[in-house]
């Protein structure tokens, strides 16, 4: 019971230390965990609908095969952007965005670029991107100190006033027209991008993603961390999207054909998501989902404070210790195994619907990995209760297997239960036979010691299998005495009939193991009586050593009666045990006895075989 205890103990400990190290800096189970909190996001994204104020004009594949003819093939030259700046700018937007970056400038054509630029002078709500890069990649580097208005860097307490950053810059854009952002968009340690970057902290100087300069310059709240969670919305396409080609076409129309108000208040977002260009990113939503639409997601989140946030993970680990906590109290007090399997499959479909709505709080719970660890530390504690009740019933099969036929011993351990069988003594109506070797002793004086050891192991085999084989138990050898019993541990209704017609096949066993003896036999023989009545049935003894007997006055008339059988008859039974046998047998009367311990005389009588 201490080492079962013991590895409790340690068990729960191990496993406690273990969901802790990977609740608070999850390593091992991140990507089961995420792909789950992956499928409920997708679910949740359903029901939502994107921003229909946001809006994207799309480089398409279209885009690209239509415009070839006019304006050469892609890279177009940054005029044809220039002349749908003007066009969407007459309809007053609320900002134009760019998903297309300008790192270099057009030497082929540099008028197209001066166009460019004018088209977007003292225009205070068109925004372009750059990306982040690293200082020993090839990339613009330079002083952040010297960079922090031309890049809208923000400056910390803890700034280095020498740090340099390496970024690709919009070069082809007048420097003063900047109002940029980085574009960078990485996924998690599984590969799937969940969560949008707001600002990187480089040495101390805070560098604003797109989403977030956008946000800040139209008056939405930015929260000032390093990145936020998205939430998502529909299905891989949930924004309005316009073919950049139907746009430029109509430009060019004497009668414009589309809406003058098409862009009125929208945030317009030029992005492309032409085959060619492989701006495809691994979401939630979608294994191939264009970057386009994860920019609009995440000023989408800004404009209408919808991104979701994560409860501190402490909070995470308090719950699963504490569901592996009550499920240790249930295993220190041998609760029911069952009982906490049903909790936990209650609980588990419940958290998974807690979760699924805690989205439309935007509040996003990971809680694969505490079931993960809940279920495992049960699943593991319950199998190793089995492993020792199963233990304990092999124990059981292997003890009673001595006293009772095996089959019989597995149907009762399975109505009893292994645990507890026999433990408790009650009184049983059953039938006792003892049977007992006549001549043993001149036997004994002709042989050594250990040919009669096998002889008797030799001859209680042969009538231990025949009692047996009539579903007896073996109370007991005595001696060159066998005692045995009827109509315990398992209910038998013909108990009697049973233990009679065993009875009878012991002697005839008892003949042709007498043929083994040979000329020595003709001493050898046996008494059996049987007596029918009520019995204590059970392990009796002391708390270091019990035995699987029956006690009572029943036993002791039964070995009364087989003291009697000498010079009377190999077998005789009680008239109670004969009643009980009905019609099945005949029986031979030999009279009435006396009997030491009763007053009233007792009738025997003689199995006779048909």
């Amino acid at each position: 019971m201490k080492s079962s205890l013991r590895f409790i103990h340690i068990f729960t400990l191990l496993l406690a230390l273990l969901a802790s190290f990977e609740v608070l800096w999850p390593r091992y189970l991140l990507n089961l965990d995420g792909k789950f909190s992956d499928w409920l996001v997708k679910l949740h994204a359903e029901k939502l609908s994107a921003d229909s104020d946001i809006v994207i004009l799309n480089i398409d594949d279209r885009s690209l095969t239509q415009m070839e003819d006019k304006v050469g093939r892609w890279p177009w030259p940054r005029s044809v952007y220039a002349e749908v700046i003007q066009a969407i700018v007459q309809q007053q937007p609320k900002a134009i965005v760019f998903d297309v970056t300008f790192n270099e400038r057009d030497l082929d054509r540099p008028d197209s670029d001066q166009l460019f630029n004018q088209a977007i002078k003292d225009q205070a709500t068109i925004f372009f991107p750059f990306i982040r890069s690293e200082l020993d990649r090839a990339a613009y580097v330079g002083k952040l100190s010297d960079l922090q208005t031309r890049l809208g860097l923000i400056k910390t307490s803890q700034a280095d006033e020498l740090a340099h950053g390496a970024f690709l810059l919009p070069m082809a854009i007048d420097s003063s027209q900047w109002r940029i952002g980085t574009v960078n968009f990485t996924g998690d340690a599984d590969g799937v991008g969940r969560r949008y970057e707001l600002y990187t902290d480089i040495s101390g100087w805070l560098v604003p993603s797109l989403p977030a300069r956008v946000a800040q310059n139209l008056g939405y709240a930015v929260p000032q961390k390093a990145d936020l969670i998205l939430t998502w919305y529909g299905d891989r396409n949930p924004y309005q999207r316009i073919s950049f080609t139907d746009l430029y076409a109509d430009i060019d129309r004497e009668k414009p054909q589309r809406s003058p108000q098409e862009f009125k208040d929208k945030i317009v977002i030029i992005g492309a998501n032409a085959s060619s260009l492989h701006d495809l990113r691994v979401t939630p939503i979608d294994s191939q989902y264009w970057g386009s639409n994860i920019l609009a997601t995440a000023i989408d989140n800004l404009k209408n404070q919808q991104f979701i946030s994560t409860p501190p993970a402490w909070s995470m680990l308090l719950a699963t210790l504490t569901m592996i906590a009550l499920i240790y109290a249930c295993f220190l007090r041998r609760v029911n195994a069952l009982y906490p399997a049903l909790g936990l499959a209650l609980v588990t479909p419940i958290s998974i619907a807690g979760a699924y709505w805690a989205l439309s709080q935007s509040l996003l719970l990971h809680i694969l990995i505490p079931l993960f660890f809940v279920w495992v530390y049960y699943f593991s504690l319950a199998l190793r209760e089995y492993w020792i009740v199963h233990r304990s019933y092999q124990a059981t099969i292997k003890e009673f297997g001595r006293y009772v036929n095996p089959h019989v011993v597995k149907e009762w351990v399975a109505r009893e239960g292994s645990e507890h069988v026999g433990e408790k003594a009650e009184s049983r109506e059953i039938t006792i036979l003892f049977s007992d070797i006549r001549g043993f002793t001149s036997l004994s004086e002709t042989r050594t010691p250990e040919q009669i050891v096998d002889l008797l192991n030799r001859y209680f085999t042969l009538q231990v299998e025949v009692i047996f084989r009539y579903n007896g138990t073996i109370d007991k050898f005595i001696g060159d005495c066998i005692m045995a019993f009827w109509g315990a541990p398992l209910d038998n209704k013909q108990h009697a009939l049973d233990a009679v017609k065993a009875a009878v096949e012991m002697s005839e066993v008892l003949e042709k193991f007498k043929l083994e003896l040979g000329d020595q036999s003709a001493d050898f023989d046996v008494g059996i009586g049987l007596h029918s009545g009520p019995a204590v049935v059970g392990s009796i003894g002391s708390s270091e050593r019990k035995e699987f007997t029956a006690i009572g006055d029943t036993v002791n008339l039964a070995s009364r009666i087989e003291g009697l059988t000498k010079g009377v008859s190999r077998i005789l039974v009680s008239k109670e045990t004969m009643l009980l046998c009905g019609d099945a047998l005949d029986f031979e009367a030999f009279g009435s006895y006396k009997v030491k311990g009763r007053e009233q005389e007792v009738e025997l009588f003689a199995p006779i075989s048909r």
